[in-house]
């Protein structure tokens, strides 16, 4: 990106172009990967300095490191019933409302991949309970995501975007299907777009996802 990427306070997080400003776009990365993987995504959607279109770019660092030595993750997908989940929505979800102090979340768009998605949308939509409610954001993406086994929505209060590859080999592409299902079955307003390939994020999509971004923006 134009703007030099810098760190958080406390390392948890990497900022790009203003901390405050009229939009913000929060970026959640996969399993394995680190804050910095989704940044070069972000040029690529928005086509400029985020300092000049008065946008603030924040990717979160997944609090636990990865089992294999290297990357981060939000829980872990080896241990059975993945007991680290429940921390993981309390904790992004207070990471996400602490956010709201610069930038109103009615004004901050949500995308996640892969694990991060799966992340993105269950916290949006209020889907782990324990008395937490949906957020109202510009916009909520989810690209290569997945359901929460115990994952139940509640109406969301955002437009949803989902992309996943016909071929991914990773994370099932009857995953994104069972996703369109549940939130549109709680309410929400949801567009899945498939492409021809794997576990990624589709450079054909970018424009779309540039548009369902702007439109989030401009209706908050």
């Amino acid at each position: 990106m134009p703007t030099d990427p810098t760190p958080s306070d406390d390392g948890t997080a990497l900022w790009v172009g203003p901390r405050r400003a009229d939009r913000r776009l929060v970026l959640l990365h996969g399993w394995g990967a680190d804050a910095d993987d989704l940044l070069d995504l972000g040029e690529a959607m928005l086509g400029g300095d985020p300092a000049a279109i008065g946008l603030s770019v924040v990717a979160l660092r997944a609090p636990l490191p990865h089992p294999g030595g290297s990357g981060r993750q939000w829980y872990d997908l080896q241990q059975p019933s993945w007991p680290q989940l429940p921390q993981a929505r309390r904790d992004l979800r207070q990471r996400l409302l602490a956010l709201d102090a610069s930038v109103p979340l009615e004004h901050t768009a949500l995308l996640g991949f892969s694990q991060g998605a799966a992340m993105a949308i269950d916290v949006a939509t209020g889907g782990g309970g324990e008395g937490a409610g949906p957020l109202a954001l510009a916009a909520l993406v989810g690209c290569s995501g997945y359901p929460h086994p115990d994952w139940q929505p509640q109406r969301p209060q955002t437009k949803i975007l989902l992309t996943h590859g016909e071929q991914d080999p990773v994370v099932p592409f009857a995953a994104s299907e069972a996703l369109e299902q549940s939130l549109t079955a709680a309410g929400g307003s949801v567009q899945r777009m498939a492409f021809s390939g794997g576990h990624s994020i589709d450079p054909s999509l970018m424009t779309a996802m540039r548009e369902f971004l702007l439109s989030g923006w401009q209706g908050s």
